[in-house]
């Protein structure tokens, strides 16, 4: 998918909302992506999946991993289009698990899915769920970027779509310098910041 495409349809299904967002890293930025206007559009999702299979269809795949919530969506879709088992981890307690008997083998070659990358830690956090269980991490494929390219997995990794947009510390922040109201859109079980 090319990236002109992903982003007309990020604007389409109104995704991309502009304001003043608390962010589930707990950084303040004046951009907010909200995936889930394209992952329930079917027909949205499936590109979006597509692409992301793409790009990694000659690797020897064995296993696709994503984050609930949003990478469930996508690690299925992935999945289904390189023929593959697809898993996700849950948030327990602050730190990513495996559960539901979802289980990973010993150099099993994982692609590693994301829907949006801000600061990159749910999928530092992945990576090192893999790591724990001795997998080779072969790929991180992920439907935006807004680090802009800042962030390094220390693997190989593929952005649909890189949206440099502005984030913040919240002590830093010039929306709440100004008074602006902050919103505050989906939650992951992080741990973030009281505003």
């Amino acid at each position: 998918m090319e990236s002109n495409k992903l982003l007309t349809l990020l604007q389409e299904t109104g995704a991309m909302l502009d304001g003043h967002f608390l962010l589930t890293s707990g950084r303040h930025s004046n951009v907010y992506i909200e995936k889930f206007r394209v992952l329930e559009n079917p027909r949205a999702l499936d590109d979006v999946c597509k692409a992301m299979a793409e790009t990694v269809q000659n690797q020897n795949v064995d296993l696709i991993l994503g984050a609930a919530i949003g990478g469930i969506l996508i690690a299925g879709g992935v999945g289904r289009y390189l023929d593959v088992k697809h898993i996700f981890s849950e948030r327990v307690n602050a730190n990513m698990e495996l559960r539901r008997g979802f289980s990973i083998t010993r150099g099993q070659k994982i692609v590693i899915v994301e829907d949006i990358i801000t600061t990159g830690g749910s999928v530092f956090e992945l990576i090192q769920l893999a790591k724990d269980y001795k997998a080779e991490i072969v790929h991180v494929v992920n439907l935006v970027d807004r680090s802009s390219g800042e962030v390094d997995f220390g693997v190989p990794t593929t952005a649909l779509l890189t949206i440099p947009a502005e984030s913040w510390e919240a002590e830093d922040c010039p929306l709440c310098q100004q008074g602006v109201d902050i919103t505050q859109r989906g939650r992951t079980g992080k741990q973030m910041e009281t505003v």
